[in-house]
């Protein structure tokens, strides 16, 4: 079977939360999880690729966002900006997430687990259409009903925030494998739907 993850990152107190899906169903779900058991979790998936919601790098030295950040919410939606790797280390416990991020990213690649960096907000934005004036919960769960309304299979009748944005990043994951997305930067997002006429 082939099999996709998606991560959602939070500081390392919350950790990791982790969907994994198959070419149709959603097949798992894992939240609070560690870099270490992240790890685990793909030696026994062999996943295609896994895809994390969170910046693979920082802005350069002395910048406060990175370009494709900028194009990003030129093209898509709205982003933080991510700055130069000396502002994340010493940012406090604002930037945990990013740096909880940069520690997964490093560990695949020591691993040599394929990894994208992937932005669930951009992700559900070209699925879905722009969030407006909804509640970012709102939007998503509309998000993930449309991805079901698509065929993807096992989506549990509730889920939080990080939960779909995982399945966000693994959907991801897999239409990358299938050609059906485009990186802006180091960012991969959903190809943009064509418009009906």
């Amino acid at each position: 079977m082939t099999l996709w993850l998606g991560v959602d990152v939070g500081a390392e107190r919350k950790g990791f939360d982790v969907a994994v899906v198959d070419e149709c169903a959603l097949r798992e779900l894992h939240g609070g999880l560690s870099v270490t058991s992240v790890l685990e979790l793909a030696a026994a998936c062999s996943p295609v690729l896994v895809a994390v919601d969170s910046p693979r790098v920082c802005a350069p030295e002395g910048l406060r966002v990175r370009a494709d950040e900028r194009e990003l919410a030129r093209r898509v939606c709205g982003i933080r900006w991510t700055p130069d790797l000396a502002t994340v280390r010493d940012g406090g416990a604002y930037y945990g997430w990013v740096r909880h991020g940069l520690e997964l990213f490093e560990a695949l690649a020591a691993h040599r687990i394929a990894a994208i960096e992937v932005f669930p907000t951009a992700s559900w934005t070209r699925w879905y259409g722009p969030r407006g004036a909804q509640s970012r919960a709102r939007w998503s769960r509309g998000g993930l009903a449309q991805l079901a309304r698509d065929g993807l299979g096992g989506v549990p009748q509730r889920t939080n925030q990080d939960q779909r944005d995982a399945i966000a990043a693994a959907v991801t994951a897999r239409q990358h494998t299938q050609g059906l997305t485009e990186s802006i930067g180091e960012i991969v997002v959903p190809a943009a739907r064509e418009k009906k006429a």
